[in-house]
C-alpha cells in the first residue's frame, strides 16, 4: 500500500493510510451534520437541569506544580455522581478567566499547564469512568464498554452525561475561584465532548479544540479507525437503531450552535480519530480559526516545533477571545 508524502516516509508500516484518500481540499468541503429537530431544546433543558444541581465542590489535597496551588477536588456530576478534578490556582493573586481543560480518551495522570497562563485558574476534569482520577465511577472503564455506555437511551448516553458535567466543572471551578470569563480546552475526547457542551453554557468566551472527536458520525461510521469510534462503527453495523441516540451527540451538530470564537487543530492524517470528522467539525464553526497539523494521534519528525506553535497560537487565540467578550 501506497501513503501520499510524506506519510509514506513517516508511517510506512501503517496498516492502512491515515488520510482516509482526502486531500486538504476534499477536508474543507465536508459538511457538519444537520441537527435533528428538537436538538437545540433538548440540550438547553439537560443545560437547565445542570444549573439546578449543586456541583457542591471540596478540596481533598493540596500540592503545588511550578509554583501553582494545585488542590484534588471533589465534585457533584450530571447525575449525581460525585467525581475527582484538579483545580489549578495562580501563584499570586486573583485570576482574571478559568480554564476548564480536558483530556483524551486515556484520561488525565497530572495537570499539563502548558495552555494555562500563570495569572489564569483552571479546572482538570476527568471525565466519569476514566483513569485515573475517576476510573469505573460513573461509567465502565473499558473504552469498548465505555463509548457505548447507555447508548439505547439518549437521556443516558455517557457521551451526553460527561459532556453535561463540563457544566458542573466550571461550576465547581467557580465555586473554589470566583466567577470568571471561560474558556475551554480539549484533546481528541475532550474536544469532541467540549463541542457538545460548548454552545449551552455563555461563561464560555472561546475554545481550542485538539484533533476533536464525535464530529460528523455520517464520516465516522463510514470509515475504520483505531480509536473509539470503531466500537461505535461496529456496533451501529449491528444495532442500525443506535444511529439515532448518536444525532443528539454529534460535535459537528452541535457546534454550529456556538457563538463564540473555536480555535480547531485539525490532522490530515489520523488513525485514531479520521480527519473527515474533524474537519466536518470544524466547518460547523462561525467563528473558526483553523490550524492544519500534518498528524493527530502519531509521532512524526518535527512534532515538537509543531505542538509548541500550536500551544503559542492557542494561548494568543484565549487572549483574542477574553478581549472581545470584555470589549
Amino acid at each position: 500500500m501506497t501513503f501520499p508524502s510524506p506519510y509514506d516516509e513517516w508511517f510506512p508500516d501503517a496498516a492502512f493510510d491515515g488520510t482516509y484518500g482526502r486531500t486538504r481540499a476534499d477536508l474543507h468541503a465536508i459538511e457538519p451534520v444537520p441537527a435533528p429537530s428538537g436538538f437545540a431544546e433538548r440540550w438547553s433543558r439537560w443545560r437547565g437541569e445542570a444549573r439546578a444541581t449543586d456541583a457542591a465542590p471540596v478540596r481533598l489535597a493540596t500540592t503545588s506544580v511550578a509554583g501553582r496551588r494545585v488542590s484534588l477536588i471533589e465534585h457533584g456530576g450530571a447525575d449525581g455522581v460525585r467525581l475527582r478534578a484538579w483545580v489549578v490556582e495562580p501563584r499570586v493573586g486573583a485570576p482574571r478567566a478559568g480554564i476548564v481543560h480536558s483530556h483524551g480518551y486515556g484520561g488525565r495522570e497530572a495537570v499539563d499547564l502548558a495552555r494555562v497562563p500563570e495569572d489564569m485558574a483552571a479546572i482538570f476534569p476527568v471525565a466519569r469512568g476514566v483513569p485515573t482520577l475517576n476510573r469505573g465511577v460513573g461509567a465502565p472503564e473499558p473504552v469498548e464498554q465505555h463509548v457505548l455506555a447507555g447508548i439505547d437511551d439518549p437521556e443516558q448516553y455517557v457521551l451526553g452525561l460527561c459532556a453535561r458535567d463540563l457544566w458542573l466543572t466550571a461550576d465547581a471551578l467557580a465555586a473554589l475561584a470566583g466567577e470568571l470569563p471561560l474558556y475551554y480546552v480539549g484533546e481528541s475526547f475532550g474536544g469532541g465532548v467540549g463541542a457538545l457542551a460548548l454552545p449551552w453554557d455563555d461563561r464560555f468566551v472561546g475554545a481550542t479544540l485538539i484533533v476533536p472527536s464525535f464530529g460528523q458520525y455520517d464520516e465516522r461510521l463510514s470509515v475504520p479507525c483505531l480509536g473509539s469510534g470503531e466500537v461505535v462503527r461496529m456496533h451501529v453495523a449491528e444495532h442500525p437503531e443506535a444511529r439515532d441516540t448518536l444525532r443528539w451527540f454529534d460535535a459537528s451538530s452541535a457546534l454550529g450552535f456556538t457563538q463564540v470564537p473555536v480555535r480547531v487543530e485539525a490532522a490530515l492524517w489520523d488513525q485514531y480519530v479520521p480527519p473527515q470528522g474533524q474537519f466536518g467539525l470544524a466547518n460547523a464553526a462561525r467563528q473558526l480559526e483553523l490550524a492544519v497539523l500534518p498528524a493527530g494521534h502519531a509521532e512524526y519528525p518535527g512534532m515538537d516545533a509543531v505542538v509548541a506553535a500550536a500551544v503559542r497560537d492557542g494561548r494568543a487565540h484565549l487572549e483574542r477571545a477574553l478581549r472581545a467578550a470584555s470589549a
